[in-house]
């Protein structure tokens, strides 16, 4: 669907992702991204920082959420995170699902580690704000 070719070329304009270099894939009601868990993600104690983590699960389940809603930009709310275990390198992937529809729209995130184990989840609520979809959010 051109609705999610353009959310995922809109994801990968956004400034702060030429820092994490992640892929996203967009479908109804899922989305799907995966980066490379480097050392300049990394905390003190060698893994990656909590806020990478935050970003992942929100960033999948906003993309999930987004991809019912094509007239304007979606805002999270409320986001919660669970964080399981510590990743310190590889390709992490977060999966994003749709859970309520409504307002507010509700998802839920799972992080993955290279080798396929749940290392976090979250879930928040999302609803539609006042920004248009359009070319000054690089939706193109």
């Amino acid at each position: 669907m051109e609705h999610h070719r353009k959310l995922e070329r809109m994801y990968a304009a956004a400034p702060i992702n030429r820092f994490f270099k992640p892929s996203l894939r967009v479908d109804e009601g899922r989305a799907e991204l995966s980066f490379w868990v480097a050392d300049h993600l990394h905390h003190s104690a060698g893994a990656m920082h909590g806020s990478a983590c935050f970003k992942a699960l929100d960033d999948a389940a906003w993309f999930a959420v987004s991809s019912l809603v094509t007239e304007v930009f979606v805002l999270t709310t409320r986001f919660e995170v669970r964080l399981t275990r510590p990743v310190a390198y590889g390709t992490v992937r977060a999966v994003g699902e749709v859970t309520a529809r409504g307002e507010p729209i509700s998802a839920r995130a799972e992080l993955f580690d290279a080798q396929g184990r749940s290392v976090g989840t979250g879930e928040g609520d999302f609803v539609r704000g006042p920004v248009a979809l359009g070319p000054e959010v690089h939706y193109l």
